[in-house]
């Protein structure tokens, strides 16, 4: 049998620090299937078109891992697929109570869901998709935290939500 894992977020955008975690994921997995959420709760810069978009050109080259847009409970859709294993990043101990409680929340709806953590290389554990958008929101260059094929998409949204905001 296969072990297929899911890795989801809302990757707005993707940094090299997902990438980090996706790369070395694959190597655990048979299938990696990157869920690209939408959050009701959460404002995001790009649409879940874009994001989906920008984590498919960001993952291209690794032949195990594939992307979907998602819009439903984790643990539906992991039942749905007969996925038993999501992937998660920590970097700090903040990140460890917020994915602890989710995956007892996923194992409590759905036994079967196996929570895997993968620790952040260090030179990423300061690297968040908020902090992305901010250093460019001030015309900061976020190209050395971000895969080559989004900093210009990052760029290029920041300039034309300046715009449209006048």
């Amino acid at each position: 049998m296969k072990k297929n894992a899911v890795y989801p977020g809302t990757f707005d955008p993707i940094t090299n620090g997902h990438i980090s975690i996706i790369e070395r994921g694959a190597k655990l997995f048979d299938h990696l299937i990157i869920l690209v959420a939408i959050r009701n709760e959460k404002d995001t810069l790009f649409s879940l078109e874009e994001r989906t978009e920008m984590v498919k050109c960001a993952v291209s080259r690794l032949k195990n891992v594939s992307v979907e847009p998602f819009k439903s409970l984790l643990a539906e859709y992991m039942k749905e697929h007969h996925i038993k294993f999501v992937l998660r990043g920590l970097r700090a101990v903040s990140d460890f109570d917020y994915e602890l409680q989710m995956a007892l929340i996923n194992n409590e709806l759905d036994h079967e869901i196996c929570a895997v953590f993968l620790a952040a290389q260090k030179e990423y554990i300061f690297l968040s998709s908020t902090i992305i958008r901010e250093i460019a929101s001030y015309g900061g260059d976020v190209s050395k935290f971000v895969p080559e094929c989004i900093n210009n998409k990052i760029i290029k949204k920041i300039r034309s939500k300046h715009v449209h905001n006048g």
